[in-house]
């Protein structure tokens, strides 16, 4: 079998349920949870040899699933509730932004994307996840998705946020602080 179909090249893609072309913003949603979903993928294998860190990156691999299961729920425009993905998700990242969060030193400003290679790695996600964000809602009100599509997306850059900073305190990196910033976090 080939990879290659040439079906899309005239610019169209298949969702499922209906051929649209490859500008849809359904496309662009999945599309962007592709993109965020790939850039996990070199925070995993940057933290292949941290044992340290085993459990962001049992996290990671976990989250590369769930965000497959909303890629395939934002392609749909057939299904009738039935989502792969689900609540549980949410509360499984609330969990371990608590417990990331708990873990790390205090900070009362916001701080920079940066420290170790893997937390910096851990705030590009954190910005294509908002990225994502944007994109599935410009079709929450027009289309039909799992009801808490964008309740996930929103909590895993607070995730990434969390385990860039744990990350950072583990390695024995001090977070950068934003220094013309006001006291946001109390």
């Amino acid at each position: 079998m080939k990879i290659y179909t040439k079906k899309g090249d005239h610019g169209d893609t298949q969702l499922i349920g209906k051929r649209v072309r490859k500008t849809n913003e359904r496309v662009n949603a999945y599309g962007t949870i592709d993109e965020l979903n790939s850039f996990i993928g070199i925070a995993v294998s940057e933290l292949i040899a941290s044992a340290d860190l085993e459990d962001v990156r049992n996290d990671l691999i976990k989250i590369q699933h769930e965000l497959f299961d909303l890629g395939g729920d934002l392609a749909n425009v057939t299904n009738k509730g039935d989502w792969a993905t689900k609540e549980e998700y949410v509360t499984y990242l609330e969990d371990k932004i608590d417990k990331y969060w708990d873990e790390s030193p205090e900070i009362k400003t916001f701080i920079l994307p940066g420290g170790d290679k893997e937390a910096a790695q851990l705030h590009v996600c954190r910005t294509v996840a908002r990225r994502a964000e944007r994109a599935i809602l410009k079709i929450d009100s027009t289309e039909t998705l799992p009801p808490v599509a964008v309740k996930y997306v929103n909590r895993l850059s607070d995730y990434f946020f969390a385990a860039a900073r744990v990350v950072n305190h583990r390695r024995g990196t001090t977070d950068v602080l934003y220094e013309r910033g006001k006291d946001v976090f109390s």
